[in-house]
């Protein structure tokens, strides 16, 4: 492969020694790994924490190894921002893979072939490594989309220095209707992304996911996203610090890609595919619009809630 990539670590040995044996067969020339610091008051981080550090020095292959290991702990939104940050500050692409991210061996050769190939497209955010559609047979190798999904991807530096990390830019793009405007909104898409941002905006989710989705919807730009998964993500579990429960019905399996890859020439969205990702996904579906027609009807009392349920569930048994 060609490509650098930046690991981004914590405190999860097992998954992380499946990832770095996805890498040791792969075998990235320049392998950036960030870690960020052991939790006050847990015990077991500083154990785990260890481990993983050692685990990943383990570079046994011609490789530059770059290591930001961090005394302290930052949290998702500055742990991961910062690693991605100081990547950026190295390389102008690359591909960036969190501890739960598994590949398959697909994955690198495809980053490799679509970095270079969108490399100087500035509608293009990123390369995604997951998707949440089902595959059809004929379709080429991989689709655009609004949604810049994390689960493995690839990115250029020119994508990430438009990150607003913070997004002072989101109040005055909300109330100019940006959500709105994009390819594909509904009513219970801007309800279902409004409450988010806002909640993000106020520094009540601490991530850094959201935000960068709100960059690429305010700038306007794309996704590549492969027909087939490319990752497994194994992060599911108590251990996890979002994803603790089991993994949800959207979660596609990994499949091979087949290669030479069958490129789509023609950039746009399908209003179709970003319809079945915002239900699959996002829980969005002609279901919630309806319960969202229903809550904002002029009822008086809690009847229109109760209408809304019950309209809800009538749709859900019909299918």
């Amino acid at each position: 492969m060609e490509s650098a990539v930046l690991l981004i670590v914590f405190n999860r040995p097992l998954p992380t020694k499946a990832v770095f044996d996805a890498l040791r067969e792969a075998r990235p020339p320049r392998l950036y790994v960030a870690a960020d610091g052991a939790r006050p008051g847990r015990a077991d981080d500083a154990e785990n924490c260890r481990a993983v550090r050692e685990l990943v020095r383990q570079v046994d292959w011609p490789c530059a190894l770059l290591t930001l290991f961090r005394d302290e702990n930052l949290g998702c939104k500055r742990g991961v921002s910062g690693a991605i940050d100081w990547f950026f500050e190295h390389e102008e692409e690359g591909i960036i893979l969190e501890d739960d991210c598994l590949p398959v061996t697909g994955f690198f050769p495809y980053c490799d072939e679509l970095l270079a190939r969108f490399r100087d497209d500035a509608r293009i955010a990123q390369i995604c490594g997951s998707t949440f559609v089902r595959p059809d047979e004929d379709e080429p190798s991989y689709r655009y989309t609004k949604y810049a999904d994390i689960w493995g991807w690839a990115t250029w530096r020119r994508s990430w220095t438009l990150r607003d990390m913070e997004m002072k830019d989101w109040p005055a793009w909300r109330d100019a209707g940006g959500l709105e405007r994009l390819a594909g909104s509904t009513p219970a898409f801007v309800d279902y992304w409004t409450k988010i941002f806002d909640a993000q905006h106020e520094g009540k989710i601490d991530t850094w996911d959201y935000q960068w989705m709100f960059t690429c919807w305010r700038h306007r730009l794309l996704s590549v996203m492969p027909s087939r998964s490319q990752i497994w993500n194994i992060g599911w579990g108590e251990d996890a610090t979002h994803t603790v429960a089991g993994a949800p019905a959207y979660v596609r399996p990994a499949e091979a890609l087949r290669f030479p890859l069958r490129h789509n020439d023609e950039v746009r969205i399908d209003p179709a595919i970003e319809r079945e990702i915002a239900r699959r996904r996002y829980s969005i579906s002609a279901q919630t619009e309806m319960g969202l027609q229903l809550k904002r009807l002029p009822v008086m009392g809690t009847l229109g809630l109760s209408l809304a349920k019950w309209f809800r569930d009538k749709l859900r048994r019909a299918g």
